[in-house]
């Protein structure tokens, strides 16, 4: 795929991860609509930034929990350009949810936001990417590969992603490309202790913790890799391996 003018969707794309994807989708030429859901104001400065180097960007709010937005994001896109070529599939929420303290509502928002939503925006978003036989690359989690205890609902839905890109691959093709990035520890939660993000990076072969541009430039890669579908990329320093 050449990204130079490519029309692309990068759901929760103004903060975090999201943003270090929108930012080297847009310095490969991309002209990209950022999804948020309650970032309206760092979506802003996030489109302001992109058109300062030269594309063109947009943003558009919404809750991927429920389908009816999520199609409504889908819709924005199209509506912004005329055409769909990727969509990044990024959105998503976690926290910790030990055995016994799980409630069903915490459960289907954790699998609604992470798993459910992919689908439903892919589905939406096929018909304008089977046109252009673009792609579709979602964010998985290494910890699906390698659970860890007390996120069982996050890992479940994160574990349902990884399923749905080789579902999807399978679906979409041979016009639409479908695959995934699974990260390791490249963005370590705010409230852990130095001790702890150290002991975080003696646990990959590489020996440091990650950053959202490595997990940033597996996305372009995907997006241009025209002879690869169905595949889960693990982004995690060899963690996998250890």
């Amino acid at each position: 795929m050449n990204l130079a003018g490519a029309a692309v969707l990068v759901t929760g794309g103004a903060q975090r991860l999201g943003r270090a994807i929108t930012l080297e989708l847009a310095r490969a030429g991309a002209n990209v609509m950022v999804h948020y859901h309650s970032s309206a104001e760092p979506a802003r400065a996030l489109v302001a930034e992109l058109r300062a180097l030269g594309v063109s960007a947009d943003s558009v709010g919404g809750d991927l929990a429920v389908v009816s937005e999520a199609e409504g994001v889908v819709d924005a896109a199209l509506a912004r350009w005329g055409r769909l070529d990727l969509l990044v599939n990024n959105a998503g929420i976690w926290g910790r949810t030990p055995l016994g303290s799980v409630s069903a509502a915490r459960w289907d928002e954790l699998l609604n936001t992470n798993t459910r939503s992919a689908f439903f925006t892919a589905q939406r978003a096929a018909p304008a990417l089977r046109a252009a036989r673009g792609a579709i690359i979602n964010i998985a989690d290494a910890g699906a590969l390698r659970p860890w205890r007390n996120y069982t609902p996050y890992l479940v839905s994160k574990g349902g992603v990884a399923t749905l890109t080789e579902a999807l691959a399978k679906d979409m093709a041979p016009e639409v490309r479908v695959n995934a990035v699974a990260p390791g520890p490249v963005l370590l939660p705010d409230d852990w202790t130095p001790e702890r993000a150290a002991r975080a990076a003696q646990s990959v072969l590489l020996g440091r913790v990650g950053s959202p541009e490595d997990v940033a430039q597996a996305v372009v890669f995907l997006a241009r890799a025209e002879y690869v579908t169905g595949v889960v990329l693990p982004v995690d320093g060899g963690q996998r391996l250890v």
